[in-house]
């Protein structure tokens, strides 16, 4: 008889080992990688595999990133309770998900339509009901919900930031994104919005899909 796995387990061991054992330590992000079922948002991987240590494709050309890099991105963020949120590229929706964890109003904007269905059904069905999803082009942000308090982009500019994200995020605000012309260039940025002007931070070496860009 094949012996039931604990995912409990596994994503315990996986927010332990993968993530807080390399540096992560803001307790918001960490409580929130421990509440999310990331096995429900990988539509091509086995539940148990959910909770390894790299990213997994959910179709398209598209991933999920990998737990740590999701973790870090999101601390980066220096979240609160009461932050507005924009994420550009819903993707699976589970950085969304613990986006959802952590503050009281997220905006997400997906381009790929079976993505945004199925993020949408998804997150609908684990009653995230505090999460707007929109389909769009989301180099063009959300205006009529702006300002955020805080923005994140999970897939990568190719040279610049989209200059409306900067636009939309309120003074004091943050905005992390990866940027590189090429796969081996990217770095993250970290943006913060002040009255004067915006102040540009150079973070990680990452590895993230591009943006999908429409004409």
């Amino acid at each position: 008889m094949r012996r039931k796995v604990d995912l409990a387990a596994l994503r315990h061991k996986m927010v332990v080992e993968q993530i807080q054992d390399r540096g992560v330590a803001d307790q918001r992000v960490l409580q929130a990688m421990e509440t999310v079922l990331r096995h429900e948002f990988v539509p091509y991987t086995k539940a148990r595999d959910a909770y390894g240590d790299g990213p997994l494709p959910i179709g398209q050309g598209q991933t999920i990133s990998q737990p740590y890099i999701t973790a870090y991105m999101t601390e980066l963020l220096h979240l609160q309770p009461t932050d507005r949120v924009l994420e550009v590229g819903t993707g699976s929706g589970y950085q969304a998900a613990l986006l959802g964890c952590i503050c009281e109003q997220v905006y997400s904007i997906e381009i790929i339509t079976t993505h945004y269905v199925r993020a949408r059904k998804v997150l609908e069905g684990l009653d995230y009901t505090h999460i707007h999803l929109r389909l769009g082009d989301g180099r063009m942000g959300w205006e009529e919900e702006a300002p955020f308090d805080k923005v994140i982009v999970t897939a990568a500019a190719r040279e610049t930031v989209p200059p409306v994200l900067i636009d939309q995020l309120s003074v004091g605000g943050r905005l992390v994104i990866p940027v590189g012309a090429t796969i081996r260039e990217q770095r993250l940025l970290v943006f913060t919005k002040k009255k004067i002007r915006t102040i540009q931070e150079e973070d990680l070496a990452v590895r993230f899909v591009p943006l999908v860009e429409r004409d």
